[in-house]
């Protein structure tokens, strides 16, 4: 199943969950059979163009965002104060699945266009560092996700439970933050070649995966901002 399907099937899935409707009603109201429904959603089968025309009209959404094409349902291009915010607050009646690919989809295509930013500087200090600060990132929610289970097993991890619980990934974290911070300044320093960051140019040379940077960014300084009781005053 290729990417683009495999987006497909995984959304079409989602919307009906989100719309509360069975697969056999939501099969009846696009005029398929539920079978048919199923490997739909499954990835199975692709579907012709006029069911995406169907689906996208019963579901309210436009074809780009069907297609994992864009994060607006209506496919528009969005400003930053348009940004769509999956924080609790604004999407607290919101289905925790459908929450889950909107949250995947936003973080996957901004360290997407990240480390394409990373590549086209040749810094494999710069990159190796950035790897390691993100991997450690997953690493601790990964970790914290499979202890809340105490079924499975408590030695999965090379790091002990005890060691793990001093901090020792924060401390990995930080660790790779200097080093990536030096080996950026050191490239600049010796090559003085940087990746055009501009919002045209990013808008430009990343259409989609822009968009998601853009509500990262957005969302992650609006929660921050919150901790110091908003931004500061000029």
């Amino acid at each position: 199943m290729n990417d683009l399907n495999a987006e497909f099937a995984r959304t079409l899935s989602l919307l009906r969950q989100e719309k509360g409707v069975s697969q056999r009603a939501a099969a009846a109201e696009l005029g398929i059979s539920q079978a048919l429904m199923s490997h739909y959603e499954n990835g199975i089968r692709e579907p012709g163009l006029s069911f995406v025309v169907k689906a996208c009209d019963y579901y309210g959404v436009s074809a780009d965002y069907l297609l994992g094409r864009t994060l607006t349902r209506d496919g528009t291009t969005i400003g930053a104060e348009e940004l769509y915010d999956v924080s609790e607050e604004k999407n607290n009646s919101m289905r925790g699945s459908v929450l889950a690919l909107l949250s995947k989809k936003l973080l996957v295509n901004s360290v997407g266009m990240l480390f394409d930013l990373l590549g086209k500087t040749g810094n494999r200090e710069a990159i190796r560092a950035a790897s390691n600060y993100l991997s450690s990132a997953v690493y601790s929610v990964y970790r914290q996700l499979y202890h809340a289970n105490p079924a499975n097993n408590p030695d999965f991890f090379s790091v002990s439970q005890r060691h793990a619980q001093t901090g020792l990934a924060q401390a990995d974290m930080e660790l790779s933050r200097v080093e990536l911070e030096d080996a950026l300044a050191q490239h600049a320093k010796e090559k003085g070649k940087m990746p055009e960051m501009d919002h045209a140019a990013l808008a430009r040379d990343y259409p989609v995966l822009y968009q998601s940077m853009l509500q990262l960014i957005h969302n992650s300084g609006e929660r921050m901002n919150k901790l110091f009781g908003g931004r500061e005053q000029k």
